[in-house]
């Protein structure tokens, strides 16, 4: 089975199960290992700065004792817009799980795919199938049945949540936006480059945005997030690469339900929460979209 979608694939878009499914797999550890630092009491904006921090320093340094710290026309623009877009998303996002109901804020954050879907077509010329748009609206309907939670413990009103929402929503939809754009860029070659201004913008205005808060580093906070960045450079790096030879109209809606996805499950039987009935309605709505993504 696997043999035959990669054949598929390779036939449709040219892309090897080899990126697709470890960029998908990788992206949905990241989350774990992020939801496992909440679980120890770690403070987000400090692990979320090291963990881009640690990134940049050992991209820094592979680069010096290479030789090529030289940027590539255009990386210190992409990779610079994306580090502002990625930080300014987080930030928001770990600061609406203090004052919103969980489920609405990740409803939200995965959400954000429309935005760089209808950048795809628009912007950059991609195509959808008839049947592609039907498994995208599909999987759009699982995510929110797979992220909904109630409204307890809302400390917001409802125009205040709304707007907190909205900017989640564009925030995380432009840095998606970013990560196609190394593709359409030209910069495919130099994805190391990008990703070191990426992570080293992120962790510096991260750093900042810390030391504004006046809240100290812990040496949990600071071991978590250099864990996370080892994990993260992979990641982040495999995903670039899928990018590259993914169009985004199949990539984006295949990520996001396919992690939302992953998170349920790993929730239900690795984290003994229960889920609600319309999160498992959502799972197998999700199955057959990513079946008509395909």
């Amino acid at each position: 089975m696997v043999s035959t979608a990669n054949a598929f694939l390779r036939h449709q878009y040219g892309l090897p199960l080899i990126w697709l499914l470890p960029a998908l797999f990788l992206s949905f550890g990241f989350g774990q290992l992020f939801k496992f630092s909440q679980r120890q009491g770690c403070y987000a904006p400090v692990v979320v700065s090291a963990n881009y921090l640690t990134i940049a320093l050992l991209l820094l340094g592979y680069h010096l004792a290479t030789g090529q710290l030289q940027p590539a026309p255009q990386a210190l623009e992409v990779g610079a817009f994306i580090g502002v877009t990625f930080i300014g998303a987080m930030l928001m996002m770990t600061r609406a799980l203090e004052l919103i109901a969980v489920g609405v804020v990740l409803t939200s954050f995965r959400l954000a795919i429309l935005i760089p879907i209808w950048a795809s077509v628009w912007l950059w010329g991609e195509t959808l199938t008839p049947v592609q748009f039907g498994g995208i609206a599909l999987s759009l309907v699982a995510l929110v049945l797979m992220t909904r939670g109630d409204t307890q413990g809302q400390r917001l009103s409802p125009l205040h949540s709304l707007g907190l929402l909205s900017l989640i929503f564009v925030g995380q939809g432009i840095a998606f936006c970013g990560m196609r754009w190394v593709h359409y860029a030209g910069l495919d070659e130099h994805f190391l480059q990008v990703l070191l201004f990426i992570t080293l913008t992120a962790g510096l205005l991260g750093g900042l945005f810390t030391w504004y808060q006046g809240r100290r580093p812990r040496r949990q906070d600071l071991v978590m997030g250099v864990g996370i960045g080892l994990y993260n450079l992979v990641t982040l790096s495999v995903n670039l690469i899928a990018l590259s030879k993914a169009p985004g109209t199949l990539y984006f809606p295949l990520q996001g339900c396919a992690v939302v996805l992953l998170d349920n499950l790993f929730a239900q039987f690795w984290w003994k929460e229960p889920l609600s009935r319309p999160a498992m309605a959502g799972a197998a709505l999700g199955v057959l979209a990513m079946l008509l993504v395909l």
